[in-house]
Parts: C-alpha cells; structure tokens; sequence
C-alpha cells in the first residue's frame, strides 16, 4: 500500500494483527462480556439484532479484481496500482418499521463470475460499507438542503492488510424532502485529498445523470495510480461542456497523502496536539469526538501520522458506527472517532484520553489520565513547540505537512535515531541490544521517556523489521534526517574543539 510500511508480525501470538483485532473478553460465553459480540475492527456488528448484521465477523483476504479483468489488469491491481476496487451507492430505504436502513443500490463494476467464497467475501464488505457510509444508525430525518460532506474509513481485515473507504454524502437529486445518499469509493490507496478531487468529479456527473458517472469512473479505473509527485490525466465527456481534461497529482510525500494537519490545528491548539502525541506515542486509549464525520477521519489519520516512522499497531476507528459503540470497553489501545450524540456512552470509562473538535465544546480534554502533559522530555516538548509555532499562516497543505511532520520527525531523530548503532548481526539476521541502547543516552528525561517508548509495539515491530534486514545504509526520510543530525552534531563538536 502507498505511504505505508508494511511490517511482517514475527511474534504472532503477542501481537496478532495490525490495526484490526478487537479481541473477546475472556469472562465465559453467551451474552456475558460486551467485546464478546466484537471480532475484527471492521466486521464484527452486534449479534442478533437483524439478520443482515449477523456472520459479518469473518472476512476473508482481499477480493479478487474480478474476472472479467484481464490478467495483465489482475497484476496491475496486485501491486496497488488500480485507482479503486469499486465505487458504490448507498441509499437509506425506510423500513416498514418506519426506521431507515442503508442499502446498496448502485455498484461499478459488477462482479458477476465469481466463486462462491469470492461472492460471500463481498457480501460481508459491502454490509461493512453500508454501516460505516451512516454510522448513525437508524433514525433519520428527510431534508429538502444539505451540504455535502466527504469523510473516510479503513476496512481492516482477519489477516491486516487494509482498504480505505472513500465517501461522500449528499442529497439525491429530486423535489421536497428525502434523506441522503452516500457514494463510496473502496480502494487500496490512500490518498484522500486526491480521492475528494475524484468525488468533485462524480458529484458534478451526479447533478446531470447517473449514466455520466459510469464512464467517467471506468477511465478513472483504467488509468495507472501515479507515482509520488505526478499527475495522471483522464479524458471526460460532459453534455453541453464538451470533452474535459481533469488532471490529479498525488503529493511528493506519500506517506502524508492521506493527511491535512490543517484539520487538527482547526480543532487543537499547538500545546494540545502535543498532549494527543503524548498518548498516542504510548500506546494508550483515546477517543476523539466531533459532530462532523470528515472532521473525525481527518483527525485521526493526522494523529497516526505523526508517529511516522512508526505505525500505529492497534485498533483503528476513524468513524465508530452507533452498533460499534461498545469498542470503548476494549481494554487495549485504540485510536477511535465518536460522534458527539455518542459521547455519554464513552465518559464513564477511564485509563484512557477523551479529546472533544467540536466548535462549542467547554474543554477540550474531557477524560484524561493526567500525566499527558509530562511524558515527553521537557527540552524535546518545547523545541517541537516552537517548530510548530513558526508555522506559516495560510500555508498551502503540502507546506504545512512539511513544517509540522518535520518537527516530529526531529523528536524521533533524537531519542531513537541512534538505534542502528545498537544492532549486531550474526548471519541472516540482527539483534537489537536493548539495555545498551537506551543506557547510551545522556539526558536523564530523554532516557526515561525511551524506556517507556521501547516497551510498545510499534517500537517493537519497527526493529523487528531492523533485525530481518541486511546490515547497511537505510533508505527512507527518517534515515535521511538521521545521517543530517548526526553530521551536525560532529560539526557542533569539532567547533568545540
């Protein structure tokens, strides 16, 4: 997948998979236990409540692109290169119970030559889909106006490997009062400020007919995904306009292209991200809380971002569906999205970060452990403070990426970076040496905030993957920002001297 590391999980009984597994509490059968009724992050509903949430838990490895893709399309899709899987319709239908129920009612391509484990893995995604287009539920109100909105959600499965949910609601065409309809696009890519470019497309195709979307997404799915920094451009024809050239660029930096920290400094102020990093770099349990989904998804794709180069190793919810709600209970760490009308049934836990976005909220640290503001090194918090507070005002996305990945990345560079220095290897593989490690650093605050970084798991899998590896030269921004600060700081001494 594109900006991502991918990290092959040796130790698999301690750390099952990545970003995925909520697993059952161990107090007996039946009905006892509220994670009982939870499996993987993003297919296990609650049991028993209709016949279209139940056997949604299991889900299979990623679908096959379809057989009536060519085999050199098939290898094209392998790699990741596809734009997307599927773009899909959701519409609320009432019931005769007068709720309103999400169905899908429009899906490109259709995948209709498939074996029977194929057509049952998709039927388990696209209820996935469904829930997470309106995790509200099943009360809904009709509108004559709405605003659109785009939001994302990933699709985490039994073996770990990830697609992303792309979305955005807005009202069908037509007179009086109706509830909206979501398109969703599902793909392997992440890379959202591109994909809402794509949805400004489809819903320009939407406001004519639906018969212009259908030729517009099927040169989208022949066209290459470009690489870091260049631009694909897709032929399209629209009645009245004539043929259109629309071009999409995907960010130099690929492992930010899924991320606007403008989002998070709309919500936060500088010294409350460094309390959310704080958590986050722990491992603990935060739950963030908005009224607006794209809000909540944004959030929390910055926040895992901010801990490149490592990654984020337990469940991830950019936006919990109502039926979900109870992953709050999960006594192992989470980073989760909660609607505000939600929030009730998320403060009566503790031991772990409740941070309200919304714009009237009182505070913005609803439950808190209390020790946020102390975890990182006074000296490191205050220079990442100040690199935050130089940011430009009114930069441009690319910019402040830049500016506020590049200050956290700094911070990694001086409590961890020495780190190869510390492997020793014998044969095939390495051993990371620990002890000495964290004992070679000088400052005192540094060092104890070390001992506790090393002990998670993304820090665990991180040398893992050091270790696997042949000795030599890495590749990769952190290991260029490494060799920049090491190479200053033999200039700083031969200065001394």
């Amino acid at each position: 997948m594109s900006g991502e590391v991918t990290r092959r999980v040796r130790k698999r009984d301690k750390f099952k998979s990545r970003w995925s597994t909520i697993q059952p509490s161990e107090d007996g059968g039946g009905e006892s236990g509220p994670l009982k009724r939870l499996s993987a992050m993003w297919s296990s509903f609650r049991r028993g409540k209709r016949d279209r949430m139940k056997d949604v838990a299991e889900t299979s490895e990623s679908l096959d692109p379809g057989a009536a893709d060519s085999p050199v399309r098939e290898q094209r899709y392998a790699s990741g290169q596809y734009f997307f899987e599927y773009l899909v319709v959701v519409s609320l239908k009432k019931s005769k119970e007068g709720n309103y129920e999400p169905q899908i009612t429009y899906q490109f391509p259709k995948r209709d030559k498939m074996v029977k484990f194929q057509r049952e893995a998709e039927e388990k995604t696209l209820k996935a889909i469904t829930l997470f287009c309106f995790p509200e539920g099943i009360n809904w109100a009709s509108l004559t106006e709405s605003h659109s909105e785009t939001f994302s959600f990933v699709l985490t499965e039994i073996d770990g490997s990830r697609r992303n949910g792309y979305c955005r609601r807005l009202l069908p065409k037509g007179n009086g009062a109706r509830p909206p309809e979501a398109y969703c696009i599902i793909s392997r890519l992440a890379c959202f400020g591109l994909f809402s470019k794509i949805f400004d497309e489809v819903e320009k195709r939407h406001q004519i007919s639906m018969a212009m979307i259908y030729p517009f997404m099927q040169k989208l799915r022949e066209a290459p995904f470009p690489a870091p920094g260049n631009t694909v451009e897709i032929k399209s024809f629209i009645p009245e306009s004539g043929t259109e050239i629309i071009t999409l660029t995907r960010p130099l930096d690929s492992w930010l292209e899924h991320v606007n920290f403008g989002t998070v400094f709309s919500c936060l102020t500088n010294e409350e991200v460094l309390v959310v990093f704080a958590a986050a770099v722990l491992e603990r349990r935060i739950v963030f809380i908005a009224d607006e989904l794209g809000t909540l998804s944004q959030i929390l794709h910055a926040v895992a971002a901010l801990l490149h180069p490592f990654t984020w190793q337990h469940t991830f919810i950019s936006i919990v569906p109502e039926i979900l709600i109870d992953v709050v209970m999960a006594p192992t760490p989470y980073l989760l999205g909660v609607q505000k009308k939600l929030l009730d049934q998320v403060t009566d836990q503790s031991d772990l970060l409740v941070v309200d976005l919304s714009e009237d909220k009182k505070e913005t640290f609803i439950v808190s452990i209390g020790d946020e503001r102390s975890v990182l090194p006074p000296k490191l918090h205050d220079e990442i403070l100040q690199a935050l507070r130089a940011r430009r005002e009114g930069a441009a996305v690319e910019e402040l990426n830049r500016v506020v990945s590049e200050a956290f990345l700094t911070f990694f560079v001086k409590t961890v970076g020495h780190y190869a220095s510390y492997v020793t290897y014998s044969g095939a593989s390495g051993v990371f040496e620990k002890r000495r490690f964290y004992k070679a650093i000088e400052s005192k605050t540094t060092r104890h905030f070390v001992k506790k970084f090393i002990q998670t798991q993304m820090f665990d899998l991180f040398i893992q993957e050091v270790e696997q590896q042949r000795p030599g030269p890495r590749q990769g921004i952190f290991h260029e920002k490494i060799l920049e600060y090491q190479k200053r700081k033999k200039g700083d001494k031969a200065k001394k001297h």
